[in-house]
Order: C-alpha cells, then sequence, then structure tokens
C-alpha cells in the first residue's frame, strides 16, 4: 500500500493557534497513514495534538499547513458544504462524554435511526428501525433498545453511542477517549465491541486515548508526543517450536521524510542527552551518543578541533579575511 492509497493520510500536518498574540502549535509536521480495515490506537499524554488531529480528520477543524485526507476526501480543499456531507456519511464520531453521543429524550433504537434520518440513507421508517436493531445486536446491546440514556450503564450508553456513529455505513469511525469514563473491565469490553464493529462493517478506526491499557486491544499503537509522531507498536501472533501461539509486540521509532525522529524520553534521561548529540553511521545501525562523550582510548573529545603538532606555532585569531598582521589577504584561488 503506498501513502496516496492509505484510507487516513497525514503529510506535514501542522496546526497553529493564536489566543491573545500568542501563537500555540498543537501539530508540528506530523505524518501518520492507516490502512483501510485497520484498527489503529493514538496515544499520548494530554497536550500532545490527539485531540486536535481527531478534529482535522473529522472535518470539524483545517489544519494551518500540510495535506490531510480521509477516504479520498481532502480535508483541506473541501468547501463547507462538502464537510457536512463528509461528516454525515463518511466518517463516524464518538466523543467521551456520553452526553454529545445521544440525546436524552430518545431512547437507544431512535438515537441510532436519527442519523440515518439526516444521511443519505432515504429509506422508509421500517427499514431504519431494522437497521438500527441489528447494529445494536452487533454490539450487544439490543435488550436496552427501548431505554433512554440515563436508563442504561456507562458502557451501554458507549455501544449505543457507536451503533450510532456507524448508523450511516461510514468508512471510517474516528473515537475520542471512549472509555475514559468507563472502569477497567467496562473499557475491555467497549474496546472489544469497538473491534468487533470494525470488522463487521468493514470500516477503519482510530481511536485517541491516553490510556496505555487501550493499546493492547489493537494490532497497530501510534504513540504522539509535541505534535508529531514518535513510535509506532505492531503486533502480531506467532507460534512457539512446541506449536503454542505467542503474542509479539515490536515498538518502532518513526522517522519522517526529512529524516527527522523522535527519541523515546527514558532513553534520553538514561544517556543524559542534552542540547545536541553525536551521530555515527555503523554497517547496519546508526550511533547515537551525548554531544560530551570522550573517546575511551584516548580520553579526547572526539568531536574536538585536532591539536596541534609539537613546536607548531599557533596562527593569531584574526577578523575574518585578514591575515596574521591584521593586513587584508585575499583568498587563495584554486590550481
Amino acid at each position: 500500500m503506498t501513502v496516496m492509497d492509505a484510507e487516513i493520510r497525514c503529510e506535514d500536518l501542522v496546526r497553529i493557534f493564536t489566543a491573545e498574540g500568542v501563537e500555540v502549535q498543537a501539530l508540528q509536521g506530523l505524518n501518520l497513514t492507516v490502512e483501510a480495515g485497520d484498527l489503529v490506537a493514538l496515544v499520548g499524554a494530554s497536550g500532545s495534538g490527539k485531540s486536535t488531529l481527531l478534529t482535522i480528520l473529522s472535518g470539524l477543524d483545517r489544519p494551518t499547513a500540510g495535506a490531510a485526507s480521509v477516504a479520498g476526501h481532502d480535508l483541506v480543499t473541501m468547501t463547507p458544504g462538502e464537510r457536512q456531507v463528509f461528516r454525515r456519511d463518511t466518517v463516524g464520531f464518538v466523543w467521551q462524554q456520553t452526553a454529545r453521543n445521544l440525546l436524552p429524550y430518545l431512547t437507544a433504537v431512535e438515537n441510532v435511526t436519527l442519523p440515518m434520518v439526516l444521511g443519505r440513507r432515504r429509506s422508509d421508517r421500517a427499514a431504519r428501525r431494522a437497521r438500527a436493531a441489528e447494529l445494536l445486536d452487533v454490539l450487544g446491546v439490543a435488550d436496552v433498545a427501548d431505554r433512554r440514556p440515563a436508563e442504561l450503564s456507562g458502557g451501554e450508553q458507549q455501544r449505543v453511542a457507536i451503533a450510532t456513529a456507524v448508523a450511516n455505513g461510514p468508512r471510517v469511525l474516528l473515537a475520542d477517549e471512549p472509555t475514559g469514563e468507563l472502569d477497567e473491565a467496562t473499557s475491555a469490553d467497549v474496546l472489544d465491541a469497538i473491534r468487533h464493529v470494525t470488522t463487521e462493517l468493514g470500516m477503519t478506526t482510530l481511536i485517541v486515548t491516553h490510556d496505555p491499557a487501550v493499546a493492547t486491544h489493537v494490532r497497530r499503537t501510534v504513540r504522539i508526543r509535541d505534535g508529531r509522531t514518535a513510535t509506532e507498536t505492531l503486533r502480531r501472533t506467532a507460534l512457539d517450536e512446541h506449536g503454542h501461539e505467542l503474542h509479539v509486540h515490536e515498538e518502532f521509532a518513526v522517522i519522517d521524510r526529512v529524516g527527522r525522529l523522535q527519541l523515546p524520553r527514558e532513553f534520553v534521561d538514561a544517556l543524559d542527552l542534552r542540547d545536541r548529540v553525536r551521530l555515527g553511521l555503523e554497517t547496519d545501525h546508526v550511533r547515537v551518543s551525548s554531544g560530551t562523550q570522550v573517546d575511551a582510548g584516548t580520553g579526547a573529545d572526539p568531536g574536538a578541533a585536532p591539536e596541534r603538532p609539537p613546536g607548531a606555532a599557533a596562527e593569531p585569531s584574526t577578523p575574518d579575511g585578514l591575515g596574521p598582521t591584521g593586513d587584508h589577504r585575499e583568498p587563495e584561488e584554486d590550481a
């Protein structure tokens, strides 16, 4: 798959907010691709840019610079009318707060039906209710179809919210901290429901969270730090020598098109890397060392200027273009 084929694509994405004359860079050249049908978790600390990215991908905001597309829609050039249709039919969205997902005066089945009334599916009432009932069944909450949100548990509310978000058959589901208000056991149930509906409906799903536990429920985890993607963790299953199934996960640093990458904070702290570092190209890897590191054999700083041979006179320090006596010195020409 090429970057152009990705269901979600971000290239050098920048988002700058200005408040009272102060600029804040929420996204600083972020790059991200998500394949069609994949389930990806985007994790990071508060203020790392996760929610800003999600509002851009959902069409609620637009980037300051860079490129972004979802399901073939260019999020930079879309008109307001195109954005409205995009949000209604192409992407589904689940908020952390259930009050933003469901109307309190409608039952669960009525909440799921409502987007179909407004969307491109111009089916009759019976067909809409049949689809709503099917979605509630897929998400394991068919038995609460006639209850209002206040009569549902937190986990049931989020499952109904997911059914509502996918009612119009979107190609992409975006979830912003969908388990943020739930306990650990309920969170696991909701994540399993998201994984199940992603597979059943053939969607692409991106979950934004600050909870590292969410990462164990997805194949791919992307960590964002300071407005850029920093690392990725890929999970797969393998068989050991006895034929037993093992769950393997590998973490990779993300390198962008110009060669930038972020070192994990624990690496930086452990080696006391500050301000600048030395790089060395080895046969099969790049060596990174502290800028103040000295050579183990000579005790010298490997980046320092070479010492002068014994007896050599040091040339006096003079302004650029002047000789040792201060007179003007013409640049030497190539032979």
